[in-house]
């Protein structure tokens, strides 16, 4: 029986919109919920790094572009963003040990947004989390990466746990794009559908990779997205309903 959730996809796709959404719809609900996720910074209309938001209303700097090429002994970087490890630490490990030492009486909710290669440079956050996720009086709702180069040994000790319902973003969403595209009635559509070469059978795994961005991209992909937004949002507050009993 699954104890945590997690949801996965590619970088943009959304995963920290519906990770607000459903913290908003628990907060409505009463539930007892703590944790913190992560948001783009912006200057110009141009991404300069990233900050760690809690779920109590603190911030602070998870990274920030560097223009310097030099890599100082004690810098992390990922890509051209320097992590602010001190930050990142001062706002999320007094959060967690405050989830994990907390009262049994009910289970509560911890935000997890994101374990990925930026906060992974932190050992204390490695050891919190793997500490959350075998305790028993927390939930963990959280976002990972997908797999991609060299693997992260904590993302995949978690995609892996038995313990640990994971929704991926991406293909849920094609398999969604799919579904509504065969009750739509458009005469056009059906004949697009079927001149793809490779049709999809009964899972979105045998769709060709070439068939996939010309047709989401000439059928409108983003808006069926949107429309489809809701029905993972219950998927997932239902996960996390069941992972509380």
């Amino acid at each position: 029986m699954s104890k945590h959730v997690f949801l996965t996809g590619p970088p943009g796709v959304g995963k920290t919109t519906l990770i607000q959404k459903v913290t908003q719809a628990l907060k409505s609900s009463g539930i007892s919920i703590d944790g913190f996720y992560t948001e783009e910074v912006r200057e110009g209309g141009r991404r300069t790094g990233f900050d760690v938001v809690t779920l109590s209303g603190k911030r602070g700097p998870l990274s920030r572009v560097s223009s310097d090429s030099s890599t100082s002994r004690r810098e992390y970087r990922v890509g051209q963003y320097v992590v602010d490890l001190v930050s990142f630490e001062q706002l999320v490990l007094p959060m967690l040990r405050n989830v994990n030492h907390g009262s049994d009486a009910e289970k509560k909710i911890c935000v997890i947004d994101e374990i990925g290669k930026m906060e992974l440079f932190s050992q204390p956050f490695i050891q919190a989390v793997r500490q959350t996720l075998t305790g028993s009086g927390t939930m963990v709702l959280g976002t990972i990466p997908i797999p991609k180069g060299k693997p992260l040994d904590l993302v995949e000790e978690i995609r892996s746990r038995k313990d640990v319902k994971v929704f991926n973003y991406r293909y849920w969403e094609i398999c969604s794009f799919w579904e509504s595209c065969l009750h739509r009635k458009s005469r056009d559509l059906k004949k697009r559908l079927i001149s793809i070469k490779q049709p999809l059978s009964n899972s979105c795994e045998s769709f060709p990779a070439l068939g996939i961005f010309s047709l989401l991209l000439s059928l409108d992909f983003w808006h069926v997205s949107k429309e489809n937004r809701n029905s993972i949002l219950q998927d997932i507050l239902a996960a996390v309903e069941s992972c509380r009993k």
